[in-house]
């Protein structure tokens, strides 16, 4: 390990924050010191978060038709793909979908909606509805990602026993223009403000692979880093084709894995959580993931591509001696 590198790791060990100079310096890391860096981070991470991983397996309850013009996303009506397109699912069909995720291992279970936000005030009592049924017949900590919340909606989703809600940033706030155009960056803000506010627990993350530099990278994080978010969502774009970014590869390995060690660095007690684009980025190296400092993955499928089988993520970890939470 390097100086310099040895220097950052044991200023975080110490339970100080690292720099924006510092994490610049940790982006600048080479090939030859890549394995130096992964293993820093899976250091910080055993220091302050253990060996166990956190399993999350998502629904997507409203599929579709969203009227968002979101670059990456393949349920944008302004993309022409062949996601499936339905309106919000029944409570049952929701509650069996949580009992799936509960049979794959999954410890949390989240409600996905396509959509800008929920506007329908009967959806949106289901979703309040369904809430404490899961938690109360099926053990499962209950996340949700319905688009953009009012603090009313924050309240009474807290109210109704929802521990968690994601809604990320995608990229940094210089990029963000190109990404989409028919809401804002600042729209994005009002709902973390008025998650935080509620007293929900934080879930909030982005994209990577979409273009952005590396500064944009930083960007990005320290701008995650103001809110303080107990969960960090890491997606790495998958290209589908007829969304406005079909011609863009997938990051290399080895650059998916020096990202994930670089936020472990800057958000060493926080759950970070490897989701979309991890089989299609990664490949054979999917194992690496907790070895650079991730200790959480989504288990099953995404919202509109395939994941791996349940199994074989459970196997990958219990080969690494790491333990399910």
């Amino acid at each position: 390990m390097n100086a310099s590198l040895d220097g950052i790791t044991q200023s975080v060990l110490n339970h100080k924050n690292i720099s924006f100079a510092q994490a610049k310096a940790l982006c600048a890391t080479r090939e030859d010191d890549l394995y130096s860096l992964f293993n820093a981070a899976y250091t910080i991470r055993r220091k302050f978060r253990g060996r166990k991983v956190e399993l999350c397996a998502i629904a997507n309850a409203r599929s579709g038709a969203c009227t968002e013009n979101c670059a990456f996303c393949a349920q944008s009506s302004w993309n022409k793909t062949k996601a499936k397109v339905y309106p919000l699912l029944g409570e049952k069909e929701i509650f069996k979908r949580a009992l799936l995720a509960r049979e794959s291992g999954a410890g949390y279970f989240c409600i996905v909606t396509s959509g800008r936000g929920i506007q329908d005030k009967k959806d949106f009592r289901k979703i309040l509805r369904v809430i404490p049924k899961i938690r109360a017949k099926l053990k499962l900590k209950v996340d949700a990602s319905l688009g953009e919340l009012t603090l009313e909606q924050a309240q009474a989703l807290k109210e109704a026993g929802l521990f968690r809600y994601n809604h990320n940033l995608e990229t940094a706030q210089s990029l963000y223009p190109e990404v989409c155009t028919t809401h804002t960056y600042s729209d994005r803000l009002k709902t973390i403000e008025n998650v935080k506010k509620s007293g929900l627990e934080l879930c909030c993350g982005g994209i990577f692979g979409m273009g952005e530099s590396w500064p944009q990278r930083l960007e990005l994080v320290f701008a995650l880093k103001k809110f303080n978010p107990e969960c960090i969502p890491v997606n790495f774009l998958n290209p589908v084709s007829g969304t406005r970014l079909p011609k863009k590869k997938p990051l290399l390995p080895l650059e998916f894995l020096k990202i994930t060690a670089i936020l472990r660095f800057i958000f060493p007690r926080q759950e970070i959580k490897i989701c979309g684009g991890r089989e299609t980025n990664l490949r054979s190296l999917q194992p690496f993931l907790f070895s650079a400092g991730a200790d959480s993955i989504i288990i099953g499928d995404y919202l509109t591509t395939k994941g791996n089988p349940p199994s074989d993520d459970l196997q990958m970890i219990r080969d690494l001696g790491l333990a399910v939470n």
